[in-house]
């Protein structure tokens, strides 16, 4: 009787590539985002006859509305693809991706045009729409662009890292032992075997 080869340790992933890194790394950015929008992003000064309080502040969440839902979105996707499989890790990917654009072209919108952003505000608070004001962006859109450009690169790494992500759940535990050989890993993996089409023997 020959004695069993040696099984190779699985190699440990590098540091990008890890899970925990990973999402975490997603997590902090999308909580990063999502910050700035609780921020002010834009700076008013009315005019002096239009309002007593000739100065107004307009938070994110005002000024660009879009990017606290989108900045959610991209969180609850990073949260998930630490159990996601691999066709949904893509899934999340595509969505952190364009939810990370989103950010970034809303968080554009008022760097470009801070007075036109702060326009709903304005009127609400004054009563007056279209009055003389002057208006300047805070660091804070420049933060979100920021954050959101790492976001989406997080996004487009996440498919990359997966395959190096042990199997989590017992069909790809069956998958991978069909590949290496194994065969099935018990009597229920059989059965899961023959209700998807396939032949366990």
């Amino acid at each position: 009787m020959s004695a069993a080869a040696p099984q190779t340790p699985t190699a440990k992933p590098p540091v990008w590539a890890r899970k925990a890194n990973v999402v975490l790394a997603m997590t902090i950015l999308a909580l990063a985002v999502f910050g700035t929008t609780t921020q002010s992003w834009i700076d008013v000064r009315l005019d002096p006859a239009a309002a007593a309080n000739a100065d107004l502040h307009v938070q994110g969440s005002k000024a660009a509305t879009a990017v606290t839902a989108l900045a959610l979105v991209a969180l609850a996707g990073g949260l998930a693809s630490s159990i996601a499989g691999k066709v949904s890790r893509w899934i999340i990917a595509t969505l952190v991706v364009l939810a990370s654009a989103g950010i970034i072209v809303a968080a554009a919108t008022v760097l470009a045009d801070p007075l036109g952003a702060a326009q709903g505000t304005i009127a609400a608070t004054t009563g007056i729409s279209g009055g003389r004001a002057a208006a300047s962006s805070t660091v804070f859109p420049i933060l979100a662009v920021a954050a959101a450009g790492l976001l989406a690169l997080c996004g487009v790494l996440l498919p990359l890292a997966g395959r190096r992500w042990r199997a989590r759940t017992k069909y790809d535990l069956a998958s991978r032992a069909a590949r290496a050989g194994s065969g099935p890993v018990d009597e229920i993996d059989s059965w899961d075997s023959l209700s998807r089409g396939e032949d366990p023997t």
